[in-house]
């Protein structure tokens, strides 16, 4: 999106054309256009599941029936008959899930999902040759492929492991039977989340349907306060504030990616004359500038996601200290988070959020060694097989263990200085947004000649120094006292576990947690 569209492009989809005219009178590419269009009529919709077809006026059976009728609609007109993969892959699961053994129906479900979608990422490359469509089948698709597998493993958890077997974060979401197709289809094709997700548990989604998602949280959060008599006097909390937000900021992300995201060309990074002519420091200043700007088209997406999702009344997390609603349940990013990230590991726990829990739900947290590597390998599969997303992940590794070390070894000699500590945080914001930066370029290049040209001209320094760094503070790597900010979050999280439900009890809202180490 950051670069001029290719005409032969602009009018393509796989869709309806119902809107070609809008796309010709703002000259965006129809396949955009649909996309926009869904989701703003979801957005409509969901407000009138929340007024019209609320629990206390319809019965579960007919909002799991509207949402993932809805949901299919919306799917057809943006993809056309496309969406049959997506409607293929979910039945294919939902027939493991009823007739494979549970022992093994989360593995038959992993590689199932991920198979379906591998193969669909492979023929996708190989069709459009890197023209791809901007919205093409392949992004529900992967939403998909998060909740089927996330599904499968709790299944298995619930069915197949004693409760002693399962971390505090696991229990509550184990599911203790297998889903009807009804809940299956609703759950997969929802129309809040079938095109950008967020993915979210399925006890959750089953709660916010049969009307008890915002009670329990409501329930427990009162009695903590006020004794179990205070649940009859909190009202329901509206999502109006936080929906009326998060327009706010899709509106400001659409200002920002039409008067800056266009002007800043990530492709710039590796054309030939500025490479060949610019210093290195003007390459780098305008490497850091051009990933910054790509970042609006992101936060504009899943903004409008998490509001169409708040929009139904899905998304109720509790109340914050301040004592005001918290709609962030199901996030996918805390953009101050993001922008203010002085770790690489603080930087992708706000980051694409619900993603990050999926990862460390169905591997981090299962696999025996080899977890960090193996966690984003997966998460590179699961984007596509573009050899840009490879790059970008197979560098993130040596940056993610360079970030440890560094932050175990060096931050304790600053964290009791304020002057010294703020200093150390302004360069690791500094360093962790050019890492950033550095990392994801080959993501949005894609391609392996553009890929090396940008390395080569950065000389690979960020590789370079990364390794340097972990070789040089390897021996540093001993268990210590844990400092006072950990204490600090074990502290607080102990309080949290006895204000907030479920998943709430383990780990912050903002938090993927796949390394401790901060």
């Amino acid at each position: 999106m950051g670069e001029p569209e290719d005409p032969a492009l602009s009018a393509k989809t796989t869709g309806s054309k119902l809107l070609l005219p809008v796309s010709e009178f703002f000259g965006f590419p129809l396949d955009q256009v649909n996309f926009l269009a869904c989701q703003l009529f979801a957005l409509a919709a969901a407000c009138w599941f929340r007024l019209y077809l609320r629990p206390s006026r319809a019965n579960p059976r007919v909002r799991h029936a509207v949402a993932a009728l809805l949901g299919v609609v919306l799917l057809i007109f943006c993809f056309g008959w496309y969406s049959a993969h997506i409607l293929l892959v979910v039945l294919a699961s939902y027939l493991i899930i009823v007739k494979a053994d549970i022992n093994n129906v989360h593995r038959y479900s992993m590689v199932t999902a991920m198979g379906y979608l591998t193969a669909s990422q492979v023929s996708r490359a190989f069709i459009y040759n890197y023209g791809v469509l901007s919205t093409d089948f392949s992004g529900p698709l992967m939403i998909v492929t998060q909740k089927i597998t996330t599904l499968a493993f709790q299944l298995h958890d619930g069915m197949c492991k004693k409760s002693e077997q399962l971390s505090c974060k696991q229990k509550p979401l184990a599911i203790t039977e297998r889903p009807s197709l009804l809940e299956y289809l609703s759950y997969n094709l929802n129309f809040l989340s079938v095109f950008v997700g967020p993915c979210s548990n399925f006890k959750e989604y089953t709660d916010f349907i049969e009307g008890t998602h915002i009670g329990r949280r409501l329930r427990h959060h009162s009695g903590t306060r006020n004794g179990h008599n205070g649940y009859e006097k909190t009202p329901e909390p509206s999502p109006v504030n936080a929906v009326c937000r998060k327009l706010l900021v899709c509106g400001g992300c659409m200002l920002v990616f039409l008067t800056v995201t266009r002007s800043l060309p990530i492709k710039y990074n590796v054309d030939p004359h500025f490479v060949s002519r610019a210093p290195f420091l003007t390459r780098l200043a305008y490497a850091f500038f051009s990933i910054q700007a790509a970042r609006p088209k992101f936060y504009f997406a899943w903004t409008l996601a998490d509001a169409v999702n708040n929009a139904a009344g899905y998304g109720f997390l509790g109340f914050g200290e301040d004592g005001k609603p918290s709609w962030d349940l199901i996030s996918n990013l805390n953009i101050v988070g993001i922008e203010t990230a002085t770790s690489f590991k603080r930087f992708i726990d706000n980051w694409n959020i619900q993603t990050g829990v999926w990862l460390k739900t169905v591997c981090y947290d299962r696999a025996p060694r080899h977890r960090l590597a193996l966690t984003f390998i997966l998460s590179a599969l699961w984007h596509g097989v573009y050899p840009g997303y490879y790059f970008t992940f197979i560098t993130a590794i040596p940056i993610t263990m360079a970030a440890r070390a560094v932050r175990r070894s060096v931050r304790i000699y600053f964290v009791g200085f304020r002057g010294l500590k703020l200093g150390y945080d302004m360069v690791s914001w500094a360093a962790t947004q050019l890492s950033i930066c550095y990392t994801v370029m080959p993501f949005l290049l894609l391609a392996v000649e553009p890929t090396l040209v940008y390395y080569r001209s950065m000389y690979f320094h960020v590789h370079i120094i990364s390794i340097l760094a972990v070789i040089a503070l390897h021996w540093k790597h001993k268990p210590s006292k844990p400092p006072a900010t950990t204490k600090r979050f074990s502290s607080s999280s102990s309080s949290s576990s006895s204000s907030s439900p479920g998943s709430a009890q383990c780990q912050p809202v903002h938090s993927n947690n796949i390394d401790k180490v901060d």
